[in-house]
């Protein structure tokens, strides 16, 4: 090995590496601050990049403006709303309607919250109120006869006359989950102005189990049992869009979802996101024409078939002609293809709720700035005050209910077996990536 004909050499270049190291060190503030420290306003210290990752099965919908509102003539003269220019901020949405795996999720994790609870598996936290050991709860083994004969004493297994054959079995009624939100548009009004905080606190309990009664119920002399046993339980149909869920049970799915996201964030030490919701009206009508402002259906044009002949969409094309688009009840939530947005099934399939109210004269004082006309309404409100827009016609439905712009309605206490839902969440797009 050749050797350094002058030995201090190394030293001389150790000694310039420190220096160059030390550049700019004494910029730095307090703490180590990249800010200095000159007696001069610079804001506060940039903490961690922001790296909240793409939400898994969520599509990026860009800002943009459209035409709102029918793109055809109105048949039923009910002049319920008028085409109108609206602008709409970014977003993400799901890509799919949710489905019976992704609520099944939501089931489960209340399920096991409420057996834990039974069971005793819980531990104080630091503001002294008692919390759900998760690390008890995530080894609960529903398959061990040990954790059902434990429960057998609680409420949350059926009584011995609701049994058959005396087969303990976990009584649907008893999965509740407990939300509480805090009202900003409450907080927000001016009569509120110097309310305390906690009268804007809302607290429930919803019952979040689907009702599987629904196939029967919503179809006199038809026979649909079939559907009613297997639909939301068995394996083959969970790729499907979840159905016989209300409106409230909607909005706990989203808000449990936000809870946890954040929670998990919470463990990383990361900032917590925005919240998981229902779209808007206005919101799911920009995602479901896809950038093209004036077409009637979402895959661009005035027809329900293609140039081939073949249906976009699964709903009712003819008198008692279920099947001939390729499905006969629901099918999987990414069937057939995806408008421009990259959005699946946004006509057919499932209707699916949105948070806006449905009121006929809404878009004559609605902003033209992302529209919002919401009423969170109460058990003892009048059942007008309970009507939320559903969009997107279903597997049940003629072709008019497919059309962008139609808006129908349900009350947020019913379940139905063709509506469903998907959730959209205010995060800003993923970034790009540096060449």
């Amino acid at each position: 090995m050749k050797k350094l004909k002058n030995p201090y050499y190394s030293l001389i270049a150790l000694v310039c590496i420190i220096m160059l190291s030390s550049c700019g060190s004494g910029n730095k503030g307090k703490g180590g601050s990249s800010l200095p420290n000159d007696g001069q306003v610079h804001g506060i210290a940039p903490g961690n990049r922001y790296s909240m990752p793409k939400p898994p099965g969520m599509v990026y919908i860009p800002q943009g403006t459209f035409h709102m509102g029918p793109s055809d003539e109105d048949p039923a003269y009910a002049f319920s709303a008028r085409n109108r220019s609206v602008s709409i901020s970014g977003f993400w949405m799901d890509a799919t309607e949710i489905t019976n795996n992704e609520y099944r999720q939501f089931v489960f994790w209340v399920r096991d919250s409420v057996a834990a609870r039974k069971l005793g598996y819980v531990k104080a936290g630091p503001d002294g109120i008692e919390y759900v050991d998760r690390v008890k709860m995530k080894a609960l083994k529903w398959n061990d006869p040990k954790v059902i004969e434990a429960l057998a004493g609680t409420d949350l297994i059926l009584p011995p006359d609701d049994r058959i054959f005396g087969k303990k079995e976990i009584d649907p009624s008893k999965i509740v989950y407990h939300s509480e939100v805090f009202d900003l548009k409450e907080a927000a009004a001016r009569a509120n102005a110097g309310q305390p905080r906690s009268k804007f606190i809302v607290r429930k309990d919803v019952a979040i189990y689907p009702d599987t009664l629904v196939w029967i119920r919503d179809f006199a002399y038809s026979y649909n049992e079939p559907m009613t046993k297997r639909y939301f339980s068995h394996p083959a149909f969970g790729n499907y869009p979840v159905v016989g869920v209300n409106w409230k049970q909607a909005v706990a799915f989203s808000e449990w979802r936000t809870h946890y996201l954040n929670s998990w964030l919470d463990g990383k030490n990361r900032v917590q996101e925005s919240d998981f919701r229902l779209p808007t009206e206005a919101q799911w009508e920009y995602a479901a024409r896809g950038g093209r402002s004036q077409s009637m259906f979402p895959w661009g044009n005035y027809y329900l078939r293609n140039k081939k002949g073949c249906l976009m969409a699964n709903f009712k094309p003819g008198r008692g002609n279920y099947p001939e688009d390729g499905g006969f009840y629901t099918v999987r939530a990414d069937a057939y293809w995806p408008n421009d947005f990259g959005l699946y099934c946004m006509s057919g399939n499932v209707a699916e709720w949105t948070s806006s109210i449905y009121y006929e004269g809404r878009t004559n004082f609605m902003h033209d700035m992302n529209p919002d006309v919401r009423w969170n309404a109460k058990d003892d409100d009048l059942p007008l005050m309970k009507r939320k827009i559903i969009r997107g016609g279903s597997w049940k439905d003629v072709g008019y209910y497919l059309q962008c712009g139609t808006s129908t309605y349900e009350y947020q206490d019913s379940a139905k077996s063709y509506i469903g839902f998907r959730d959209v969440i205010d995060l800003p797009a993923a970034p790009q990536r540096r060449r």
